[in-house]
């Protein structure tokens, strides 16, 4: 999933970047920026052993697991921080035992979930955004890699 995060990212042309299809939308940049971003909070909380991300200081708490990546962040910087902060995530997570994943926490809209739960989440957000990236390339008129991928097969 998210190496075709990051070949969106790649294959969008990068002198438009800071392309939106409607003003109150983000930009294809921010778009990609967001969901390194928010993967590495939301999972490097849990990773953290955060059990209440329902709380007033939520959005300043995510902040320092923020990349790094800045409103200038180019396409292959973006797309570098896509694939290495996963690997990094996936390097982690992998080493949590079962109970780990069992663990109830309070998600940020304040329902009770499991940690496994929550991380199902963080894809669902990222499937989310990235959607929406695909849309943005549509617009542009290049196919994105899930379906190049399948119509080569045909």
């Amino acid at each position: 999933m998210r190496a075709d995060t990051a070949q969106a990212v790649e294959d969008f042309p990068a002198a438009e970047f800071d392309f939106r299809p409607t003003p109150e939308l983000m930009t294809f940049r921010d778009l990609a920026r967001h969901v390194v971003d928010a993967g590495n909070a939301l999972a490097g909380m849990l990773l953290d052993g955060e059990d209440n991300m329902a709380t007033p200081d939520f959005r300043d708490r995510i902040k320092k697991y923020y990349s790094g990546l800045t409103e200038q962040s180019g396409r292959e910087e973006i797309a570098a921080a896509l694939r290495g902060s996963v690997e990094e995530l996936i390097r982690r997570l992998a080493v949590r035992p079962a109970e780990f994943y069992a663990g109830m926490i309070t998600r940020f809209d304040g329902q009770r979930v499991t940690r496994l739960e929550m991380l199902q989440t963080v894809k669902e957000h990222e499937l989310t955004h990235r959607s929406q990236m695909f849309l943005y390339l549509r617009l542009k008129g290049i196919v994105p890699s899930t379906t190049r991928r399948r119509m080569a097969k045909k």
